[in-house]
């Protein structure tokens, strides 16, 4: 699970002791910015997530948080259960002083209005502000939960009702188990915002996020959130981290989130933006068909694993109808 142990951090260190070479600071801005869906914001192509937090200090994440802003980012991607909420608190101990200059992302967890609102509430005190620019109903998985989230006192009365407050100025939802599940909760509703799924080079191997959900989100305008560039850091065993963000960047969205744990990691990942241009349809094919030799659940294990039943109901382990 750890992102990226060596690329950035204790590689590049070790390279520069071997070879007397760094790789070039990166100069603050720069990184293209895209329109975020109908919001009419205007979003860095990168953004820096709260998810990997859990693995470095407090110390450590605040200045990774605001190296990130100091080089120009203004996406910020968090969640209530990020490290027990310490992510959170990070980004509360740093942005409240660039509040207006940056995007604040949030997510909860419940599927009811009132499990929804305290979590809201518990966000916005951790984050110190009294608004987040994006609210995100949290990993939604299965069809049981969209009935749930849309049924009476569901969490959806808790988006709809925090935005009509000022509580955040757009909502979304958040998924990476299983694309047809994101298509069920476009169904119901036409008002989200936003949409944030797992894009990567293999992901058009397996239960295909970019086949499946990405042109529906965006014959509605959603602003599109990438998420997962690097698998988990599984696929920097056959890419390196220009191909991931290139691959993804060159799909159409309007962003993607990353988890760095090092400043060597935000500076590459910073440096490849700034110097981003879009892959030729060829060039995507290829990196595609380099992906399909390793694709499937053991690489993105948070997707549904498909393989799994079918196996089962070949063998008589599962009853349909």
């Amino acid at each position: 699970m750890r992102r990226r142990t060596f690329v950035g951090g204790a590689f590049a260190g070790l390279a520069a002791t071997a070879y007397g070479v760094k790789p070039p600071k990166p100069k603050a801005g720069g990184i293209p910015r895209r329109v975020f869906g109908k919001t009419g914001e205007k979003l860095t192509v990168i953004g820096q997530a709260g998810g990997r937090f859990p693995l470095i200090s407090f110390a450590e994440a605040k200045a990774i948080t605001l190296r990130a802003y100091d080089l120009g980012i203004n996406y910020f991607d968090n969640s209530v259960d990020y490290w027990d909420g310490r992510s959170e608190e990070v980004y509360g101990a740093v942005l409240p002083p660039f509040r207006k200059q940056v995007f604040i992302t949030t997510k909860a967890n419940s599927r009811t209005r009132a499990g929804a609102e305290a979590e809201l509430d518990l966000s916005l005190k951790r984050l110190r502000t009294d608004y987040v620019d994006l609210w995100q109903i949290h990993a939604v998985g299965e069809k049981t939960e969209v009935e749930q989230i849309f049924g009476p006192g569901g969490a959806m009365e808790a988006f709809e009702a925090a935005k009509g407050a000022g509580k955040c100025r757009f909502i979304g939802f958040t998924g990476h188990h299983d694309p047809y599940v994101h298509l069920e909760m476009l169904k119901p509703y036409d008002k989200f915002d936003s949409i944030l799924m797992p894009l990567n080079i293999a992901d058009p191997g397996y239960l295909s996020f970019e086949n499946l959900t990405l042109p529906a989100a965006g014959q509605r305008g959603m602003g599109i959130q990438g998420m997962k560039n690097f698998a988990n850091g599984k696929l920097l065993q056959s890419f390196s981290v220009r191909e991931c963000l290139s691959y993804v960047l060159s799909l159409p969205v309007s962003c993607t989130a990353i988890g760095c744990t090092t400043i060597g990691q935000l500076e590459d990942d910073v440096r490849f933006a700034q110097q981003f241009k879009p892959l030729s349809p060829e060039e995507m094919n290829a990196l595609r068909q380099r992906g399909g030799d390793i694709r499937g659940p053991h690489l993105e294990d948070w997707k549904r694993n498909i393989r799994n039943k079918a196996a089962m109901s070949s063998a008589g382990g599962i009853r349909h109808g």
